[in-house]
């Protein structure tokens, strides 16, 4: 196939008809054609090629839709691909606004360097014609015979999407965005048309934060999932080894791997030790790893993931689960961690647990003020046989507290040294969190939460001192558990007494 005016009627006509497959390439498609006919690209040796696919770019290019995400290992040059594809969709059509937003003011900059290239290699009767450009400084390319633009922005302008109307957003290293990255993304997804394309592409950075949570909830919204493992990188081989491990035969079998392959995994054991499986991904579960060091014996909590089932009952549109319902004539403690209210906070966490043994019965979660939260609690206790509230008093714990007393007249709250309610601090939370810990591992049977365990992965211990959630995380449910679980060793110590 081929065209020789290019002019800009010829462009629209190729803009109509990037994702058709031609029967003259071999069913391949036309933007793919297109892109090894035109885009020049300079791959890790340094060497100016054309962009042609690789297998990674490939897989992508058989499954992608309009939303799509993207999980990958390092360099498998799916930032450079997207470019391209969104490049030639820029430059084909009248009135597209193309984004592409980097994690930081240099990885911006590398990519429009990249597109600056493809630029510069097009055909001169395009550069002269109807590609001519009105304004290609760093970071935006307009081309006004066909009133587009193509823009590269920094994830650290959390503005950057306000006021525009994009056709094409292309996020990458998500995982790395700064500040609120969820915000941020939130404001790009608004300035997106309705029939806008979307990739967001990222390699893990823990399991937490704004793309894990968009991993795990893409399929509830209709994006198209694609994970693409190390060893579709043909330039990922070291040095041939025969004595292979259980573990790396199990990837032989599975995965087809040679044994270059597997050298190139040792050496990568060798070079990133424990951050292999997170920077070289293999699967797309155990490349997510806790931001940190996890305050929990994770491989513990990933054990009872995968062992939890559903809950028994779901009310409140799923905010409260019921894993055990009250039994009459047994003890039960409430731990409650309070919050402030607000669409976008913390979320305020009701813990049931049954005394003798401990084990989780139910789980509330909402995002209410004090108000609501001391009614719903006093609801809860009162469901279960009178229970033993135990509210944390600090913050927003005071008010609750105060509800509880003057309107609800709950009866059996909690008390230490005579005041009402759990005091926290930076003295006894070591010891909180130890006890929940130490329960994970022996008697993981306990918890049923997965909303729990979880926060369980991201629960980390912060370079200053202390613990608490990773960045872009909640530990609610955690602290609503360890304030339940530390007033239950207290109450079954006094009463031994």
């Amino acid at each position: 196939m081929t065209f020789g005016r290019w002019d800009l009627a010829e462009l629209l006509e190729l803009g109509g008809m990037l994702d058709e497959r031609i029967a003259e390439l071999d069913g391949e498609r036309l933007g793919e054609w297109l892109s090894a006919a035109l885009l020049r690209v300079r791959d890790r040796e340094g060497v100016e090629r054309v962009l042609a696919a690789n297998a990674a770019q490939r897989a992508f290019e058989q499954r992608r839709g309009r939303q799509n995400i993207v999980l990958k290992a390092r360099q498998m040059g799916m930032t450079t691909w997207v470019a391209g594809r969104f490049f030639l969709k820029t430059i084909t059509a009248r009135g597209v606004l193309t984004v592409q937003v980097a994690q930081t003011r240099d990885a911006a900059e590398a990519i429009f360097r990249t597109v600056q290239r493809f630029w510069d290699h097009l055909p001169e009767s395009l550069r002269e014609g109807a590609l001519r450009r009105s304004r290609a400084n760093v970071g935006q390319m307009i081309f006004p015979e066909l009133d587009s633009e193509f823009r590269v922005l920094s994830a650290s302008d959390e503005n950057g999407g306000r006021g525009l109307t994009i056709q094409n957003l292309h996020c990458t290293e998500v995982s790395r965005w700064p500040g609120d990255a969820a915000a941020t993304l939130a404001g790009l997804r608004a300035a997106l048309t309705p029939m806008g394309e979307v990739v967001l592409e990222s390699t893990p950075n823990g399991a937490s934060g704004c793309f894990y949570e968009e991993w795990t909830a893409s399929e509830e919204r209709g994006m198209v999932r694609h994970f693409l493992p190390w060893w579709m990188e043909r330039a990922y081989v070291g040095e041939v080894v025969d004595n292979l491990r259980e573990d790396e035969r199990e990837l032989v079998r599975e995965h087809g791997l040679t044994a270059a392959q597997i050298g190139f995994r040792r050496h990568l054991e060798a070079s990133y030790r424990g951050l292999r499986a997170q920077e070289f991904a293999e699967d797309a579960e155990t490349c997510f790893r806790a931001t940190g060091a996890c305050c929990f014996e994770i491989e513990a909590v990933e054990r009872r993931l995968g062992q939890v089932g559903a809950a028994v009952e779901r009310r409140m549109g799923g905010a409260l689960e019921v894993w055990l319902p009250p039994i009459a004539g047994k003890d039960y403690v409430l731990g409650v961690d309070t919050a402030g209210g607000g669409p976008n906070g913390d979320f305020a966490v009701v813990q049931v647990i049954e005394l003798t043994m401990g084990v989780q019965c139910a789980e509330l979660r909402v995002r209410v003020g004090a108000l609501e939260l001391a009614r719903l609690a006093a609801e809860l206790a009162r469901e279960y046989g009178q229970a033993m509230l135990g509210v944390e008093r600090n913050n927003h714990g005071a008010a609750v507290l105060a509800y509880l007393d003057s309107l609800e007249r709950y009866p059996r709250v909690y008390a230490q040294g005579g005041m009402a309610g759990w005091l926290t601090t930076a003295g006894n939370k070591p010891g909180m969190v130890s006890r929940l810990g130490a329960l994970l591992v022996n008697q993981p049977w306990l918890f049923a939460s997965r909303r729990l365990l979880e926060e369980c992965r991201t629960f980390v211990s912060r370079p200053g001192g202390g613990s608490g959630a990773a960045n872009g995380s909640h530990d609610d449910c955690v602290m609503a558990m360890a304030i339940a679980q530390a007033v239950r060793a207290e109450m079954l110590t006094r009463r031994v007494n």
